[in-house]
């Protein structure tokens, strides 16, 4: 790296903004987990659009490789780095620019917090309905280039879905200014969604319009038990024809899940009696009075019929956090337990139950002593399906044969109609392994879209493709 780059950067940006010291650098070139570590040239943080488009463009003058990063919260390595790029973090771009009530939408950089961006939602009596564990951490940026889910996909859709409009810096150095706040725009090819769900591979986005809805007025909120993943389909079923879109998330939790949380997270209690193998989270909102009812009576009549074993419902907002904390500190306690083989997976509703029987049963014949921790979004057909064994020296044995583990379980989410990525994107994990279930023709045309946008492969090389 010569100092004559350096110091363009420099100019660009101010020279403490371009971090080099090793103890500067380090906290983003390792990812969340800790399973991707890397090296780079220098890490910068331009403060504006017009910054990062003249460090984009000073990398593609000299051939440099860019890895764009947010809150680095990403958990199959697509922000960090492989050796020698240069990271573009995006944290210091975080104006709110503007809010549109009328208009139900609301501008912002990409550098925001998605915490920041429902509080000037609240604020403005609207809601942001994205929603994950890291939201006081990721960044919009990141949760559009990864195609983030979350917990209310089930209702409002995926990040996709809540996009209006980009800005995005490409990878010479100019500035697609695409932040339109319509919902119809039928000019041509919809570009931004080349950039959503990209990882970085196509270019930075700086800012984003999204989609402002109504805030809900009234929350119903209960833990459920429930005999097995059949019958929780079963009862999303019910309840969606009780309460319609008012079902705004249907989480499940396997016991293994929850212990773990019992275990490592401090005042985390269990809501139910008996150790129930399979629990739900389940949450209505809405502007109907009538909610806590509906779910009641919805369970009330699930009991009858043998769907429910048992439930609390959550009386207060406190009683409602202490739930909704058990449910998104999963992660965290696995992260805490130690390794895992991860898997988010998506398969349709309607054949949850089946991938869930037929994987265990799979898994357990060929590892015994396995052990399953499945949770995540059952109400939009996306699982959490991790392994591991409970003893340190029998797990690294077991994370060893990977690839055997990933040969069970992917074959059969794609047997299934499903996809080995729900919504936490390729990065490095997945960029060789979902080679094996993308057909040569789809592959090709991702390539052809790279090619045609960053035709000298500098935008966060080694992700995706």
């Amino acid at each position: 790296m010569s100092a004559d780059f350096l110091d363009r950067l420099r100019a660009i940006v101010g020279t403490a903004r371009v971090l080099t010291a090793a103890e500067d650098v380090a906290p983003y070139v390792t990812d969340w987990r800790g399973r991707y570590s890397g090296s780079a040239c220098c890490v910068v943080l331009p403060g504006s659009t017009e910054e990062v488009a003249a460090v984009v463009r000073a990398c593609a003058e000299t051939g440099i490789a860019i890895v764009p990063q947010g809150g680095n919260t990403g958990l199959c390595g697509g922000a960090t780095p492989t050796g020698g790029e240069v990271v573009v973090a995006l944290t210091r771009l975080k104006r709110i620019r503007s809010v549109d009530a009328d208009n139900n939408s609301i501008t912002v950089d990409a550098g925001c917090t998605l915490h920041a961006v429902q509080e000037a939602a609240r604020e403005a009596d609207r809601l942001f309905p994205l929603s994950l564990a890291a939201e006081g951490s990721a960044t919009i940026g990141g949760n559009l280039s990864t195609n983030a889910g979350g917990v209310q996909v089930l209702r409002y859709g995926n990040a996709r879905e809540l996009v209006l409009g980009l800005e995005v810096v490409l990878a010479d150095g100019s500035i697609w200014n695409g932040l339109r706040g319509l919902r119809k725009d039928n000019t041509g090819y919809d570009l931004k969604h080349l950039f959503i769900g990209a990882e970085g591979t196509l270019g930075l986005i700086t800012a984003a319009t999204l989609k402002l809805f109504p805030r809900p007025r009234v929350f119903a909120t209960a833990w459920v038990a429930v005999p097995d993943p059949a019958a929780a389909v079963a009862l999303l079923g019910r309840l969606r024809d009780a309460a319609g879109d008012n079902v705004t998330a249907f989480e499940i939790v396997g016991r293994p899940a929850l212990e773990l949380v019992l275990k490592h997270i401090p005042n985390a209690r269990d809501p139910l009696l008996g150790k129930p193998a399979w629990q739900l989270l389940i949450e209505l909102s809405g502007m109907r009075s009538d909610l806590p009812a509906t779910l009641e009576a919805a369970l009330e009549t699930a009991a009858e019929t043998g769907l429910v074993a048992d439930a609390v419902v959550a009386s207060s907002e406190a009683q409602t956090a202490a739930l909704w904390a058990l449910r998104e500190n999963v992660s965290e306690a696995q992260k805490i337990e130690g390794v895992s083989i991860k898997h988010d997976i998506a398969v349709p509703v309607s054949r949850i139950a089946e991938f869930i029987a037929r994987a265990d049963a799979a898994l357990t014949a060929r590892f015994p002593g396995v052990r399953i921790v499945c949770f995540g979004h059952i109400g939009d057909g996306n699982l959490h399906y991790n392994q591991s064994k409970a003893d340190a020296e029998s797990n690294a044995e077991f994370i060893a044969r990977t690839e055997a583990v990933n040969r069970v379980v992917h074959d059969l989410v794609h047997e299934l109609g499903g996809s080995i990525s729900a919504e936490h994107g390729l990065g490095q994990l997945k960029r060789e392994e979902v080679l094996r279930y993308k057909s040569a023709t789809e592959m090709e045309m991702m390539r052809a879209v790279k090619r045609a946008l960053d035709p000298r492969g500098l935008m966060n090389p080694g992700k995706l493709l």
